[in-house]
């Protein structure tokens, strides 16, 4: 069920239910981050391992210290200068936080929304969220109610609609080593914003066994359509002639191609339109009973960095990989 209704939400986050909620990034499956019985449902419902941690969601920085503590002096400067916003932080989790939120590890996922119905919902409960995107385990993440709707209808007690996503994909996750940066998933906060509070950072975003942050496994985000991403077009349609394909491109139309199986992300060429309408995008593309996606490799600087590695990631090469 879909609805406007925070009050609603209120109830059923109250009674230990779980329910799809907006934020800037992506809808999120939410539950009470205290109760183990909710978090359960989460892990349930997505068919997400336990060992892959979740994301706590607070509504200011004055309750980082209610779930993370040995916060260093940078954490902060980097919370006053993007939160509320799409910046993940990895800390030391306080003691109180459930090991099943946490995969067991002693540190914990935490970041404040930038979404007024998100902000809403977290002023009216006693409890900080937590909240993974509102996907089936590897699926595509969803920027609307809609996508939230059909993946899970009544498996969830409601999704509260706050219209589409504005950024798109998800938060950029980080942790600290030495009080110096390390960024553990690529998102919709450039690296080169964070560098002018933090200076250089370090990139380990790639991890199978034990991952430290969200969004680190090989395999994510992919339609259930054969998907790959390339910087040549023509060749793999040349290779892949007599297939239906759609084409997922970055600001242009491909000629002599049928329009109507071709998506552009933004002919402005702008990476943050092209960010927020991905998966949308990849949602649309996957219901037109296509026999493989192609997507185009955007540019390798700011927001293009991320939205690539969303697309390697769904890439059916890397299904290859790992059975290999």
């Amino acid at each position: 069920m879909i609805s406007k209704d925070i009050s609603l939400a209120v109830q059923h986050l109250n009674q230990n239910g779980i329910i799809g909620f907006p934020t800037e990034t992506v809808y999120g499956l939410a539950g009470n981050a205290f109760e183990t019985e909710a978090i359960h449902k989460i892990f349930d419902v997505k068919k997400r391992p336990t060992f892959n941690p979740l994301i706590i969601h607070i509504k200011g920085i004055e309750d980082l210290v209610h779930v993370a503590q040995e916060i260093p002096p940078i954490a902060y400067e980097l919370a006053n200068a993007f939160w509320p916003g799409p910046l993940t932080f990895i800390l030391k989790k306080q003691p109180h936080i459930p090991n099943l939120v946490t995969a067991n590890q002693d540190t914990v996922a935490v970041r404040v929304p930038n979404h007024p119905v998100a902000i809403a919902l977290l002023n009216q409960l006693d409890f900080p969220l937590v909240a993974p995107s509102a996907n089936p385990f590897t699926r595509i993440s969803p920027t609307s109610a809609e996508h939230v709707e059909n993946y899970f209808g009544n498996q969830i007690n409601m999704v509260l609609d706050g219209g589409e996503c504005t950024a798109g994909i998800e938060s950029t996750i980080i942790g600290f080593e030495n009080n110096r940066v390390v960024v553990y998933r690529l998102g919709a906060l450039a690296l080169e914003e964070i560098e002018k509070v933090s200076g250089s950072v370090t990139l380990f975003n790639k991890k199978e066994k034990k991952p430290i942050a969200p969004g680190m496994l090989l395999k994510h985000y992919a339609p259930k359509t054969d998907f790959i991403i390339t910087r040549n077009i023509q060749e793999e349609l040349d290779w892949y002639s007599g297939q239906k394909i759609g084409l997922l491109l970055f600001d242009s139309y491909l000629p002599d191609f049928d329009i109507d199986n071709q998506i552009v992300l933004s002919e402005e060429s702008d990476l943050k339109i092209a960010a927020s309408k991905l998966y949308d995008a990849m949602h649309k593309l996957d219901k037109m009973n296509l026999d493989l996606i192609i997507a185009e490799r955007l540019p390798e600087y700011g927001l293009g960095v991320s939205i690539n590695d969303r697309l390697e990631r769904a890439s059916k090469k890397i299904e290859i990989q790992l059975t290999s």
